[in-house]
C-alpha cells in the first residue's frame, strides 16, 4: 500500500531524570497527493513526532509502527529512512561550516539515488531551483546555513525538497520566523512539490497563516502526545477563533 502509515505510535525521550513518554498513541495515514496539517499548543509533541519519524536517536519508539509504502521504518537509520523516501525540513536548520550548499546537495542526492547525478545537468537543476526560491547562484558556494538569515535557511530547505524530491516530506514549522514575502516563496515551493500528484506532506505549524497558501487536505489537532480532533481545512479556521481551550487540560485518552 502506497502511503506513510503511523499506527499507535508511542515515543519516549531520554532526559536526565529518565525516560519521558511524549507520544501516547498516534494514528495517521498520509496518502500520495495529501497535505496533513498538525496543529497544537507548545509542548504537545508535534516536533517529537517529526524527529521520531526521521529517526533522531534522542527519541525512542517504544510502541507502534511506522511504514512508508510498505517498508517498515522502525529500526532503520536516518539515512536509510531518507533512501526509503522520507524528508525532514527542520524548524531550526543547523549550520555546517566548510560544506558548501552545492556539495551538500550533490552528496545527498548521490546517497539517496545510489549514483552521482551528471555534473552538467545537476548544476543547471540547482541553479533553477535556487532561482525559484529567489536565491542567487552564488548562494550555492556558501557554507550550509552559515550566516544565513532565517528566511534563507527555510528557503534552502525547500531547495533541498525540490532537488531530492522525496516521496513524503515532514515540514516542522517551516513557516516560523518568515516574513510575508518569504512565506509566499516557501509556500509556492511546497505547492510545486505537492503538485506532482504522488507526493505527501506532513505540515507541522502553530499558525494558520501558512494554510492560507498551502491548502491542507486534513487538519489534525495535537494535544498531549496524541491526535484529539481532525477535519478539513475549516478546522484550522475554527482554531484561529477558539484556540485549543476545548482540549487542553482535558483527559483525551
Amino acid at each position: 500500500m502506497n502511503c506513510l502509515e503511523i499506527k499507535n505510535l508511542h515515543v519516549s525521550v531520554y532526559t536526565d531524570e529518565g525516560d519521558k513518554e511524549i507520544l501516547k498513541g498516534v494514528d495517521l495515514v498520509i496518502n500520495p497527493g495529501e497535505v496533513h496539517a498538525i496543529m497544537g499548543p507548545n509542548g504537545s509533541g508535534k516536533s517529537t513526532l517529526a524527529y521520531a519519524l526521521a529517526g533522531h536517536p534522542k527519541y525512542a519508539i517504544t510502541g507502534g509502527s511506522v511504514s512508508l509504502d510498505g517498508t517498515d521504518l522502525v529500526g532503520l537509520s536516518v539515512d536509510e529512512r531518507a533512501k526509503a523516501g522520507l524528508f525532514l525540513a527542520m524548524q531550526y536548520p543547523v549550520e555546517i561550516p566548510g560544506v558548501s550548499v552545492a556539495n551538500f546537495l550533490r552528496t545527498a542526492k548521490t546517497a539517496i539515488d545510489g549514483e552521482a547525478p551528471p555534473v552538467r545537468t545537476w548544476v543547471k537543476k540547482v541553479n533553477e531551483s535556487l532561482a525559484t526560491m529567489q536565491l542567487d547562484q552564488g548562494f550555492s558556494a556558501r557554507s550550509v546555513n552559515e550566516g544565513f538569515s532565517g528566511g534563507e535557511k527555510k528557503r534552502n530547505e525547500i531547495v533541498q525538497l525540490d532537488l531530492l524530491n522525496p516521496k513524503y516530506a515532514i515540514l516542522d514549522e517551516t513557516d516560523s520566523g518568515l516574513d510575508i514575502d518569504a512565506l509566499k516563496i516557501v509556500s509556492e515551493g511546497v505547492n510545486r512539490y505537492v503538485g506532482q500528484g504522488d507526493r505527501g506532506v506532513l505540515l507541522i505549524t502553530h499558525y494558520t497563516r501558512i494554510l492560507n497558501y498551502i491548502k491542507p487536505t486534513f487538519v489534525h489537532v495535537f494535544v498531549d502526545g496524541r491526535i484529539v480532533e481532525q477535519g478539513d481545512s475549516s478546522l484550522a479556521d475554527s482554531l484561529e477563533k477558539t484556540g485549543y481551550a476545548a482540549w487542553v487540560g482535558e483527559d483525551n485518552a
